[in-house]
């Protein structure tokens, strides 16, 4: 069952018989074998595809179902612990803060789990890619997973001592807009939504309610690490999650400015597939990254 789940989610004998340190010969006999039991078809099989056929598909859903009390009842008549491949989607920038100064005690912990860490901003097909959970910044836009927030991160508008110099140092929001003693008013490098396309515009509290506004760029990024680069150079003024920004600010190499209007706390959610039943090696990790959030947010 276990791997005929891999497989449908996989869409590949191959890939599924990594996931579960297995020949590929072994997998496509397996599922022979398993469809003679049934005396039933399992999966359609083309040269470069698999995909479940309808009873197949619904042998998948039972699977799930069967496998998920099983995990339960393991755990909870042994004292195994948690163990297999662990895949989890992450941004580059809060996986090197958040998750690998804790990542060795964890592993300690649980010696036998694997993990396989990846990069990207993409909201990724977590069953098609094999994906256990994937950690995402921001407001979430509709989606067929469930989410569970583990954090909230402050935001800090800065820019660098170079660019202040010459644009001036707004004292309100209102002064992003006028014109600068300078002349020129100001400027944003303008980060780009993955998801819209548009550039992100800065925020601020102001009397207890968010205003919005976006200034005109001279630059625009899809980035995170080009975009504190950027503000170093004094391209403009961004907003990005204090701890990001935590060394540069006391380097003197970006400045705080618009302090008493901060924008709106930016959340930090850990995303997993509805249908699937949390296996334990995820529950532990959605646990410990709580913990880390809660620990190392600044």
């Amino acid at each position: 069952m276990r791997l005929f789940v891999r497989i449908v989610e996989r869409r590949s004998f191959s890939q599924a018989a990594l996931d579960l340190n297995l020949p590929a010969s072994t997998a496509t006999e397996g599922v022979k074998q398993l469809e003679a039991r049934l005396g039933v078809r399992l999966l359609q099989r083309t040269t470069r595809h698999v995909s479940p056929t309808l009873d197949g598909e619904a042998f998948y859903r039972r699977c799930l179902t069967i496998l998920g009390e099983l995990e339960d009842a393991e755990a909870e008549f042994s004292d195994a612990k948690p163990r297999g491949l662990l895949r989890v989607d992450v941004h580059g920038t809060l996986a090197r803060h958040f998750l690998l100064p804790g990542l060795p005690a964890f592993l300690e912990r649980y010696p036998d789990i694997r993990l396989h860490l990846g990069e990207g901003d993409r909201l990724v097909d977590l069953v098609r890619e094999g994906v256990d959970c994937v950690l995402r910044v921001g407001d979430l836009k509709d989606s067929a997973m469930i989410a569970r927030r583990v954090g909230l991160l402050d935001e800090v508008t800065c820019a660098a001592p170079s660019y202040l110099e010459r644009r001036g140092v707004p004292t309100t929001p209102d002064d992003l807009t006028a014109k600068t003693e300078q002349g020129g008013g100001h400027v944003m490098i303008g980060f780009v939504s993955s998801a819209t396309g548009e550039h992100f515009p800065l925020e601020f509290m102001v009397g207890g309610a968010l205003r919005f506004v976006t200034l005109p760029t001279v630059l625009s990024v899809t980035g995170a690490e080009t975009n504190i680069v950027a503000a170093r150079q004094g391209l403009g003024i961004i907003q990005i999650p204090r701890y990001h920004a935590q060394a540069d600010l006391e380097a003197g190499r970006l400045v705080e400015i618009l302090p008493d209007f901060p924008p709106s706390p930016t959340p930090v959610s850990l995303l997993y597939p509805q249908a699937r039943h949390i296996p334990p090696r995820v529950r532990v990790f959605m646990e410990w990254l709580t913990g880390e959030f809660s620990r190392r947010a600044v």
